[in-house]
């Protein structure tokens, strides 16, 4: 089969651009959907008809019932979290059986996890004699999950909660080891009972059964058979673990070299990559954002596009497109064209900036991006300085209707990534895209 087939979605900036929205999309072109990074921390939201489906493990494609939906590897899953997805979809008529396959080789996000999260998190906050030291994080359990992964002898995985003795045995080793940890960490809480956590997860698995499949082999299957597939990414390519603004990052590799790791599939069957970036730029949580608006603009952009974490509710930090930031994602990710999200919400403004550089503490100037927090955080965005537009564009279905300004907008982000902007969204709805 031609390669060609075959589409990744991915976040060019601090994730929330978007991407739900674009794979739900790109699904009708496809016949599997498949996630290969991250945990419940990720929240796609997508709108259909006025209905609006909050996602955070199960991919996009469920709401597309005659497409399969593949959890793969690279993910850590939250099976509480995955039920409840289930269950809430189901109560919505949203149908779930075999459309929807969970790697058994995905490694298992365990109530300790979670502990562990937030009291590391409460313990960089107070750092003696260093101020907040802490990450950020969603405290959902994910690094500690894919900390464990790399112990190995310590991991739970998708495939252990089929087996109750096995699952028991692995748990006896893990909770002795996790108490003294957590001990350690200040957490007052009885302790990690074995017995208790087999009883429980083994019965999560029970209920995930029909669900959990070797998914390598699957994807190979479906590749052989002239299936197209689409790579959803969660988190973006500023947060990859190797690639983002260490450490204020997460902890999956979430641009688009996570995908064979993820998912057991080689690189030559993804060739078509569609970069996501809002038209503006936000981020949650700690870490360096040079093009961020702390003042009146910042506070306006967050209310127009509310700028508001789908898994957290956590406010948005909120600035102007860092153009810089997103070329570099762009050539990490191989991207081949762009989908530029919520330009709707520049509407009104009487001037729009772009940063196209950065002003290093030696007074040079520097058109590549930084990706280690403490450097990047010296450094000062070179911004351009663009005409706005006061139409609003949310009823806009075709590219000659945009404002002769936001068309030109739109034109000089082409020029400085060097890539065509394919897909152009208005509005959160299905229908408010311009192709």
């Amino acid at each position: 089969m031609s390669a060609n087939k075959n589409t990744a979605i991915v976040g060019l900036q601090w994730g929330d651009e978007g991407k739900g929205k674009i794979v739900d999309l790109l699904t009708a072109k496809h016949d599997v959907i498949v996630r290969y990074n991250g945990g419940a921390n990720a929240g796609h939201t997508v709108v259909v008809d006025d209905e609006k489906y909050a996602l955070h493990l199960i991919p996009s494609g469920i709401l597309y019932k005659d497409k399969l939906c593949v959890i793969g590897n690279g993910v850590v899953v939250d099976p509480v979290q995955l039920i409840k997805e289930i269950d809430t979809l189901r109560d919505r008529s949203i149908e779930i059986g075999n459309n929807l396959k969970v790697s058994d080789r995905a490694h298992v996000v365990m109530p300790y996890h979670k502990e562990h999260d937030a009291a590391l998190e409460r313990k960089l906050s107070q750092a003696a004699g260093k101020g907040d030291q802490s990450i950020g994080t969603t405290k959902r359990g994910i690094g500690p999950a894919y900390a464990d992964k790399v112990h190995r002898a310590t991991a739970i995985r998708m495939g252990d909660l089929l087996d109750h003795d096995v699952l028991l045995e692995k748990l006896k080793t893990t909770c002795s080891i996790r108490c003294a940890e957590l001990t350690a960490l200040g957490v007052e809480a009885p302790p990690l009972d074995p017995h208790a956590l087999a009883e429980e997860y083994a019965e999560y698995g029970t209920q995930l059964t029909p669900h959990i499949i070797d998914t390598v082999y699957e994807l190979h299957d479906c590749v052989n058979d002239g299936k197209s597939l689409l790579f959803e990414g969660a988190n973006a390519c500023l947060l990859d673990i190797d690639h983002g603004t260490f450490p204020f990052v997460t902890s999956s590799n979430c641009s688009t070299l996570g995908i064979h790791s993820g998912t057991g599939l080689p690189g030559k069957y993804v060739n078509n990559v569609v970069g996501i970036m809002k038209a503006y730029s936000t981020r949650v949580g700690a870490g360096p954002f040079p093009s961020e608006e702390l003042g009146e603009i910042g506070e306006q952009i967050r209310e127009k596009g509310n700028e508001y974490g789908t898994t957290t509710g956590r406010p948005r930090r909120c600035g102007w497109i860092d153009l810089v930031a997103v070329k570099y994602s762009a050539m990490i990710c191989g991207t081949t064209s762009i989908a530029c999200m919520l330009l709707d919400v520049l509407s009104g403004f009487d001037e729009i900036k772009l940063c196209v550089a950065y002003k290093l503490p030696d007074g040079t100037l520097s058109d590549r991006f930084i990706p280690d927090a403490r450097r990047l955080a010296l450094a000062e965005p070179i911004f351009e300085t663009m005409a706005g537009w006061p139409e609003e564009i949310d009823d806009v279905t075709s590219p000659c209707d945009l404002p002769a300004n936001a068309q030109a907008y739109l034109d000089r982000i082409s020029e400085f990534l060097q890539l065509p902007i394919s897909i152009v969204s208005v509005g959160p709805k299905r229908s408010q895209t311009v192709i």
